[in-house]
């Protein structure tokens, strides 16, 4: 049983840290959030994230009624197609509200949201401010006899608590120290993300499945861009949109965040290619430069579509190497330990990093709340989220990585790959004029998305 009173220190200020400081301090526990980020305004770009049926399970959990409903009235307006196009702007596959009967419809709380990752920042910061501590870079941590740890910082400041929690991400700097064996690997892939206002201009570039949609576009050479179109609850002046309901209109009348948010309607859009395709330097490439390398590489590409690159806000673009975990054998439970990223980065094929993080961060917290009941001791409760967590957490890495591979194959400049890309568009082409299979693909994969995991005690 615990002999201290428990505090916990967590490092990073991102989706899976600030939802587990939420958790905590729900239940009673102490603990203290070290970002390195300046303010609550830096180090995240306005792009989306999906959010699913675990991550919504676990925002639930986690934040108190009120802020859950907050981030429900943030969310954009749900996509309504899926879409697979051609980079001549033909649709090989598109499927809509009307393929799916009643009963395959997901249910409310399985369907998919999407958000703004700094809307979604803003949210799990509301009401936790004064633990959050800015400016704070951490460099390494201190195991003692007594059984606490401290966490020092650059500035020379450092904390000491009960248990160490690395939230910062694929570079953790808690990883590094505590598991130096457990590795990333490139994928060979880089994506290039933007995004583009949604404007007059715009709106007419694009049909109207694909406005109301999530569409991925196909290329020469495997390459790819997917396009989503956000359109979220509220005006330029941060005012409620006409028509929505009255609830959101409360819940985003009310929320603090909104002082801090920066989305407005936009196009996103992710180009990815083989690294082969692209310069060596391309991870260095920013803004005007990188969006500059986007046109080049689609010059061949309808000019809808490259208009929209070139009215991307530059300040927006940047690039990503795909990288993913290794999975490692379950390591000695010890004061210290890793959600999200830090300890399971994954490919964005299956859109489940995200909320394999909340999904961390609601299990972490409910063993840490039975400690602070004094129901059971701490490493006790780290080393059943510890089992539990690399159970599910290296399944996703492996089926992630498996679909990238998949992807790779159509990224090859051989015969193998120009047969890999005129065999998927066929496919698609032929379901999509196949309804009974095109229902059952859209309903399968509705299933997987709303699925949800059973809960772990």
């Amino acid at each position: 049983m615990a002999t201290t009173p428990l505090h916990v220190i967590i490092i990073g200020a991102g989706t899976g840290g600030l939802c587990l400081a939420q958790g905590l301090r729900r239940a009673g526990v102490s603990v203290a959030v070290y970002e390195r980020d300046r303010t609550r305004r830096d180090g995240l770009q306005g792009y989306r994230v999906g959010i699913d049926a675990d991550g919504k399970r676990a925002l639930r959990a986690n934040l108190s009624p009120e802020l859950y409903e907050t981030f429900l009235a943030t969310c954009a307006q749900r996509p309504l197609y899926g879409n697979q196009m051609t980079h001549e702007k033909k649709f090989l596959f598109s499927a809509g509200p009307d393929v799916l009967k009643d009963e395959d419809q997901p249910s409310e709380e399985d369907k998919d949201e999407s958000v703004s990752r700094m809307t979604l920042r803003q949210v799990l910061l509301t009401g936790v401010e004064d633990i959050v501590h800015f400016d704070k870079e951490f460099t390494r941590y201190e195991q003692h006899a007594d059984g606490s740890v401290t966490a020092h910082f650059a500035d020379g400041a450092s904390s000491t608590g009960s248990l160490l929690v690395g939230a910062e991400g694929a570079n953790s700097r808690v990883r590094k120290q505590y598991l130096p064996h457990a590795k990333l690997v490139d994928t060979g892939l880089v994506g290039i993300t933007g995004k583009t206002p949604l404007t007059e201009e715009t709106r007419a570039l694009l049909p109207r499945e694909v406005m109301e949609g999530v569409t991925m576009v196909h290329g020469p050479k495997g390459f790819m861009c997917i396009f989503h179109v956000m359109r979220f609850k509220w005006d330029e002046e941060g005012k409620p949109k006409r028509g929505i309901g009255s609830t959101d209109a409360e819940a985003i009348a009310a929320w603090p965040g909104m002082l801090y948010d920066n989305s407005r309607d936009y196009i996103m859009w992710g180009f990815a290619a083989s690294e082969k395709w692209l310069p060596s330097d391309v991870s260095r490439l920013r803004g005007a430069e990188i969006q500059q390398l986007v046109l080049e590489k689609t010059a061949d590409w309808h000019p809808d579509f490259r208009r929209i690159f070139s009215l991307g806000d530059p300040g927006s673009s940047f690039p990503l190497v795909m990288r993913t975990s290794e999975p490692i054998d379950q390591w000695q439970t010890r004061n210290v330990t890793l959600i999200g990223d830090a300890i399971h980065t994954m490919t964005p094929g299956r859109g489940v990093g995200a909320n394999t993080a909340l999904r961390d961060a609601r299990l972490l917290a409910r063993k840490l709340a039975a400690v602070h009941r004094g129901e059971q001791p701490l490493l006790d409760a780290v080393h059943a989220y510890e089992t539990t967590m690399t159970s599910y957490a290296w399944d996703a890495v492996i089926k992630s990585r498996a679909q990238m591979d998949g992807h790779s194959v159509m990224h090859r400049g051989d015969l193998i790959g120009a047969l890999a890309r005129g065999g998927m568009r066929t496919a698609m082409r032929t379901m999509n004029h196949l309804p009974p299979l095109k229902r059952k693909i859209v309903a399968a994969e509705s299933g997987f998305r709303g699925a949800g995991r059973a809960d772990e005690d």
